[in-house]
């Protein structure tokens, strides 16, 4: 009767497995250095190649950036944004007249991708954005704002001076939307009706503010509250509403803020802005073609190596 396993023979288990392919990579590695040595006529031209294509896709007017905007959305859902943003991201599809369509046909600005912007503290404001896509909508640490958005897509260095150019030509198409417009028209009518509200509270709670602070009754004379059965005396009374009169002000500055902001059913927070590191670098770009003209040249070598085997094996021996 087998005995079953348990969580240390799972372990072994493996280890094992990660041993023999630890071991098989260096098996292969030591072939392939082998393989150089002998046949280094063929492996080192061919490496050679590889770093000439590398520095030639480096080349200073080559080089490629992404492009970062964070985008609020005023009205519309993230899902209705992707709907519309989807024949962009697609590069297919787009409408012939639009200032955009030229820009993704020549491929001066390419590879448009979106991510969700986070926010950590659940407070209403960004804390960073998700460009590896880990975060999960149920997530509720790192939780997914659900009125911005961030905009990608890249474009080489000779073509920078376009990115204002295709800015203006994208937002256009976007905001063009006939359903993310009926969604603005009615948050913008909300939005403005909150502020009007907030705005009338500040009012009220100013007027009982100062009711309480120069029509106060004798320091003498206890103020008794019966909502929370505590009396107030002289000066104390002042410290009554100041937190309130804090909070609304904080909470009637952000929605004015917004109000302010919310000039089409989706507005840039800033403009797009270029990553610090292209995506094509020197250095990056090197180790990549470095390592493919090492393999590309011991597979070739490996062929004139197993030439006699692999023609008797065509001939059918």
């Amino acid at each position: 009767m087998e005995k079953d396993m348990n969580f240390f023979d799972l372990c072994v288990l493996i280890g094992r497995a990660i041993g023999r392919c630890c071991k098989f990579l260096w098996d292969g590695i030591l072939y392939m250095i082998r393989l150089t040595y002998h046949y280094w006529w063929v492996v080192v031209p061919i490496v050679i190649l590889g770093i000439a294509a590398a520095f030639y896709l480096s080349r200073n007017e080559n080089l490629t950036y992404k492009m970062n905007a964070v985008a609020n959305l005023n009205g519309c859902s993230i899902q209705q944004f992707e709907q519309v943003y989807a024949p962009v991201r697609a590069m297919q599809m787009l409408p012939e007249g639009a200032d955009i369509t030229p820009f993704v046909e020549k491929r001066i600005a390419y590879a448009f991708e979106t991510f969700r912007v986070i926010d950590c503290l659940d407070d209403g404001y960004a804390d960073y954005i998700d460009f590896n896509k880990s975060s999960s909508p149920t997530d509720t640490v790192e939780v997914q704002m659900q009125d911005q958005i961030c905009l990608q897509f890249r474009i080489k260095q000779r073509n920078m001076d376009k990115v204002p150019e295709i800015e203006k030509a994208l937002m256009e198409l976007i905001n063009s939307n006939t359903a993310l417009q009926r969604a603005y028209v009615v948050y913008l009518q909300n939005l403005r009706e909150v502020a009007a509200f907030n705005h009338t509270q500040a009012h009220k709670l100013d007027s009982l503010t100062t009711h309480y602070y120069f029509s106060n009754p004798s320091p003498a004379q206890p103020m008794n509250y019966p909502g929370n059965g505590v009396n107030f005396y002289g000066d104390r009374q002042v410290h009554l509403f100041l937190n309130n009169i804090y909070n609304h002000q904080e909470h009637m500055q952000k929605f004015d803020n917004r109000l302010q902001l919310a000039t089409a059913p989706v507005v840039l927070v800033n403009h797009f802005a270029a990553d610090k590191d292209p995506v094509n670098g020197r250095l990056k770009m090197l180790a990549i073609f470095l390592l493919l003209g090492w393999f590309g040249g011991c597979a070739l070598a490996e062929l004139i190596d197993k030439r006699k085997a692999i023609r008797a094996w065509l001939r059918g021996e």
